[in-house]
């Protein structure tokens, strides 16, 4: 127990030496008169006694282990320092650069704090401990600090770790986002720090989150240092405790409650501007990560641009292909056409010669021109398929499969060729066989022989001829063989290509089922459309159909308005005469004045009288009703106002009155 107490008695009087140290150098650089240095030092050494008693008092009490002692030496420091740096800036302006005292003495303490606990590294001539590692991987985590790493590995001036480090520390406090990385720091220490720190360390305890904490503060201060003109490779350097251990409330005077009032509309200035700088970076970090994904989509979009590129070369390159197979396929149809041309002619002239003696041939000719149907109308398929193939070319697979099927077509017309021209051989033999039969059953016709000589020469010339045109139809043959060949060719290297070719189909399959999908959604669409298209068509017939009812009701009803209005004309004449006789009737006939007494109950309704039911005399035919019976008022003759009238006599008047 003796050892660890000594250990801590020996680091406060260390503290306390340092403090000391410092107190005299700060003395050195001051300007005050000697009396007022004695006075201040003295008042600076009385609390660092005060403070050192009740350190040594707390360490001795609670007996705690030296790395703690530091951690609660540093924790101290740091918010005198932190607190002083706050309150120094606002007395002097938010603005700070290199020559002010209280940010030096800031980073220096921020530099034992994040060398406390560091694992050293074990190098040539001693154990270095570099905390500029653990800086450095801050980018893994937080990616927006690979700026400042990267600015700082490119100055030239700084060739230490410690420099690079602190030129770190100096933009980061620049950009006001040195608590934000400790932040991550503390959040991410499983992951970051385990590998860099000792157990005990600062960072590695709860105080590293207070430290965090008291940097979101330092976010209020503007600071403008000149990294690359300054030597930031020097050791590290001595804290000034005398510029902090002052008393600061001796009393305020009249300039000192003028400057705190200055210092209170300046905070809530400041405040303001806190919050519209937190703000900023907010909105600044929001288009970043939009800027990535626009990039992101801008190099799929080229990817997509580049395949269908190639796409189209290929489908440029397939077309070239098939006009070149259709521009074959043309020429060898027209001189299959030729030759049955020329075939047809000589087939004419022999049935013109030998329609008499040979039948047979126009049944031979007959079957020939079948043939000759049979070949147009598989030129009439082909050219339809290549119709199919160029309309879907969108299609791929089909179109090689369609150009497959075509080549096996073309391969057994070939065939059918040799089949055909093996049947015009047969055919020929026959055509000689005939010839012999008819040259011996023309042997006895002693006029025809002489003609049919001559014409048998012309046979033979033709057949020989025809023998020139086999021989020529076997070499067109070895040539078409060639040409199957050559296409067997073309096919096994288009099979290649195909190959390619469906990887970028299937890019294109899946690309259109997208698009097929949103085609499948705009049918279903405008077949809702088309629904409502033909609900509204439906509508406007009905529609059609009531306006044409309606204009007949109309035309009836103006028919019968017109019947009516005579036959009002008529019956207004004769109403009229009517109430001239009822009127001269009423004239003639005294009206009777009922009295009150001789009347119990309403002459209209039946309702006997009483106090809430009053009695009414109808002014026109002096019967008696109640209120409600003989609302009514109407003019008389015999009197110039409106009177009192019952529903009745109200009824008789106003049908008077709007038929005169």
């Amino acid at each position: 127990m003796a050892a660890p107490a000594s250990k801590q008695e020996g680091g406060v009087k260390s503290l306390l030496e340092e403090l000391q140290d410092a107190t005299n150098v700060s003395a050195q650089k001051s300007e005050r008169p000697a009396e007022a240095k004695r006075t201040h030092e003295q008042a600076n050494a009385g609390n660092y006694q005060r403070e050192a008693n009740s350190i040594r008092a707390k360490i001795l009490r609670e007996r705690k282990d030296s790395k703690t002692i530091e951690r609660a030496n540093l924790m101290n420091v740091s918010k005198l320092l932190i607190k002083e740096l706050i309150d120094s800036s606002l007395a002097h302006g938010r603005m700070l650069d290199d020559d002010y005292v209280p940010l030096q003495q800031f980073f220096i303490v921020l530099e034992h704090v994040l060398r406390h606990g560091l694992k050293p590294k074990k190098g040539m001539l001693s154990r270095k401990k570099e905390f500029w590692s653990v800086l450095e991987s801050i980018e893994k985590i937080a990616p927006e600090a690979a700026e400042i790493t990267t600015s700082v590995r490119e100055m030239p001036n700084i060739k230490t770790p410690l420099g690079r480090a602190r030129a770190w520390l100096r933009l980061a406090m620049m950009q006001k986002s040195l608590a934000d990385y400790f932040k991550v720091m503390i959040e991410k220490k499983e992951d970051l720090l385990n590998d860099f720190y000792e157990i005990g360390a600062f960072m590695l305890e709860e105080e590293g989150m207070v430290i965090a904490g008291l940097l979101v503060g330092l976010n209020v201060l503007d600071c403008n240092m000149c990294i690359k003109g300054e030597d930031l490779d020097q050791p590290m350097g001595v804290i000034d405790f005398s510029l902090y251990m002052r008393e600061q409330y001796n009393g305020l005077t009249e300039e000192d409650g003028d400057s705190v009032e200055g210092q209170s509309k300046m905070a809530t200035i400041l405040d303001q501007k806190n919050y519209l700088e937190e703000l900023n970076r907010h909105l600044n970090a929001t288009v970043a990560n939009l800027q990535q994904k626009l990039e992101q989509v801008q190099a799929t979009n080229a990817l997509m641009k580049e395949d269908l590129a190639i796409a189209k070369n290929t489908i440029l390159a397939l077309q070239q292909e098939n006009e070149e197979l259709t521009a074959q396929r043309d020429l060898v149809t027209k001189d299959l056409q030729k030759q049955i041309e020329v075939a047809q002619q000589d087939i004419n002239v022999e049935r013109e010669v030998y329609q008499v003696s040979r039948a047979g041939l126009d049944t031979m000719f007959t079957e020939a021109k079948k043939q000759l149907e049979e070949e147009t109308r598989l030129r009439l398929d082909v050219e339809k398929e290549l119709e199919l193939q160029i309309s879907m070319k969108a299609e791929m697979e089909m179109a090689l499969r369609l150009l497959e099927k075509d080549i096996h077509e073309k391969q057994d017309t070939i065939v059918g060729l040799r089949g055909q021209i093996e049947e015009i051989k047969a055919i020929n033999l026959d055509l000689y066989n005939k010839l012999r039969a008819c040259e011996s059953s023309l042997k006895h016709k002693t006029e025809m022989v002489g003609k049919l000589e001559e014409k048998t020469n012309q046979l033979v010339s033709t057949l020989r001829e025809m023998e020139k045109r086999i021989k020529d139809s076997q070499s067109e043959k070895l040539a078409a063989e060639e040409t199957a060949r050559k296409l067997g060719q073309i096919i096994a290297e288009r099979d290649s290509k195909r190959a390619a070719l469906e990887t970028d189909l299937q890019i294109e399959r899946e690309w259109r089922c997208t698009l097929q999908k949103t085609l499948e959604q705009e049918k279903e669409k405008v077949a809702q459309q088309h629904m409502e298209l033909q609900q509204m068509r439906e509508l406007k017939r009905e529609y059609a159909e009531l306006d044409a009812q309606y204009q007949q009701a109309r035309n009836l009803c103006e028919e019968q308005e017109k019947a009516l209005s005579e036959l009002g004309s008529h019956l207004s004449e004769s109403k009229l005469r009517v109430e001239d006789l009822r009127e001269a009737q009423l004239l003639t006939r005294e009206f009777q004045w009922v009295s009150d007494e001789a009347a119990t109950h309403c002459k209209q309704c039946s309702k006997e009288f009483s106090i809430s039911r009053r009695k009414h005399h109808c002014r026109h035919c002096g019967d008696i009703y109640c209120s409600e019976c003989s609302d009514n008022k109407m003019p008389l003759p015999s009197s110039s106002k409106p009177v009192r009238v019952c529903d009745a006599c109200h009824t008789q008047l106003l049908s008077r009155y709007s038929a005169t």
